[in-house]
């Protein structure tokens, strides 16, 4: 599904410059759940910006079902994250202002589904996640780990076929981290996602199909 070639991060400042990813290259399968770990400053989240379209690389080339994501037209990139890619993030990022089911729904609305369609979609994927009692709670109103599963309910709205999550359990405790853990694996076989999760978790990636460990902006076992 993912083709990686030779990938390079760099940025410049006025203390010169610091190269985050240096000639990464990997390939992923389609249907592949791959765990990216690795100490703090080693580039995993950069990773997993490129590998969604989020931030373009200084160099190098990434193919998502044999098309090169950076030729893209500006248009044709946000059609890519919107459809193709599902994104969690540590904190959730969730809007404040809106509900459970309006944040659910955000993506299906941004990709120009009708409302009631959006909303069925939005619902079935709440019920999924354990939250068709919490509809209509604001993030203020949920617990960490129901924030969670609202940010994750989010990023398979449009049915895509890859998730990225960067620390899924980073900021939760044991118990409810084991719970999404759980999550995550069950809606990976009932959606044939595949999978790329930037974690600390050894638990969390000792459950992944690949291991793959980042050091200094480099690969090991890709």
């Amino acid at each position: 599904m993912i083709v990686v070639e030779g990938l390079n991060k760099s940025f410049t400042s006025e203390r010169g410059t610091v190269h985050v990813l240096r000639d990464v290259s990997l390939s992923i399968g389609a249907g592949e759940r791959v765990a990216v770990v690795g100490a703090s400053g080693a580039g995993k989240t950069t990773l997993m910006h490129l590998l969604g379209g989020l931030d373009r690389p200084t160099s190098g080339r990434v193919s998502f079902e044999g098309k090169e994501i950076f030729d893209y037209s500006l248009a044709e990139l946000d059609a890519f994250r919107n459809r193709s890619v599902g994104f969690v993030f540590q904190f959730h990022q969730l809007l404040p202002e809106f509900t459970a089911l309006e944040n659910v729904m955000m993506p299906a609305r941004i990709g120009r589904i009708p409302p009631a369609e959006a909303q069925v979609q939005a619902n079935n994927l709440l019920e999924a996640v354990g939250l068709s009692h919490r509809l209509h709670h604001k993030p203020g109103q949920l617990s960490g780990g129901e924030q969670q599963r609202v940010a994750i309910a989010r990023a398979l709205v449009m049915g895509p076929r890859l998730l990225l999550a960067d620390e899924p359990t980073g900021n939760l405790d044991s118990a409810t981290s084991d719970e999404i853990v759980a999550l995550l694996n069950q809606l990976h076989d009932e959606h044939n996602l595949t999978m790329v999760l930037v974690t600390h978790s050894e638990k969390l990636a000792a459950g992944m199909d690949r291991i793959i460990h980042m050091e200094d902006g480099c690969l090991n076992g890709a």
